[in-house]
């Protein structure tokens, strides 16, 4: 133990105090306590964002509205993103803009354009990035009280139409409604 200590004399104080920390055995007590402080977070499993955007697609097809569906995490990233055969070309980007607006606000996107609508001031929301996009069609994904992501669908001819084929999308996953509030 007097050579081990000896050794790590040329290590400065830092590497002196690692050494003594691993050889007492306090090495993992220190990287848990900084492992606990971590936060804990629930994350949306794939099947589940597969899952709510085929049964977004579904909802919206036996309409005959030709949508894209996406579904992003959290923090606004892809997750699944599915279009339906002869889906215009732009509900690919326009579903994810939803999507990810709706998780990033935590707010059902149709909400939020009646609140820009409502109050001109806030129009600037409209620009906090490019990935914003602040029409219907898009819905936070909750599940036991918790936001884990959102779901947003692009292509039905009308934004209640992409709302309502979204909630189609989180009742198949037993996500909480989050339909806009009604006008």
């Amino acid at each position: 133990m007097a050579e081990t200590i000896q050794s790590l004399r040329g290590m400065g104080c830092v590497g002196m105090m690692a050494g003594i920390l691993f050889l007492a055995g306090g090495w993992p007590l220190a990287a848990s306590a900084a492992a606990d402080e971590l936060p804990k977070e629930a994350v949306l499993p794939a099947a589940l964002a597969g899952k709510a955007a085929q049964a977004a697609l579904d909802f919206c097809k036996k309409d005959g509205y030709r949508v894209s569906a996406s579904v992003v995490d959290r923090a606004g990233i892809l997750r699944a993103m599915m279009r339906a055969d002869g889906a215009g070309p732009h509900t690919v980007d326009s579903s994810r803009k939803k999507a990810y607006t709706a998780a990033s606000l935590r707010r059902a996107t149709s909400d939020l354009a009646d609140m820009i609508a409502k109050q001109p001031a806030l129009q600037a929301l409209r620009e906090m990035n490019e990935s914003i996009l602040m029409v219907g069609g898009g819905l936070p994904i909750e599940i036991a009280g918790e936001v884990v992501g959102a779901i947003g669908v692009g292509g039905a001819p009308g934004t209640h139409l992409d709302d309502a084929c979204a909630e189609a999308g989180l009742d198949a996953i037993g996500a909480a409604s989050k339909m806009p509030t009604a006008k």
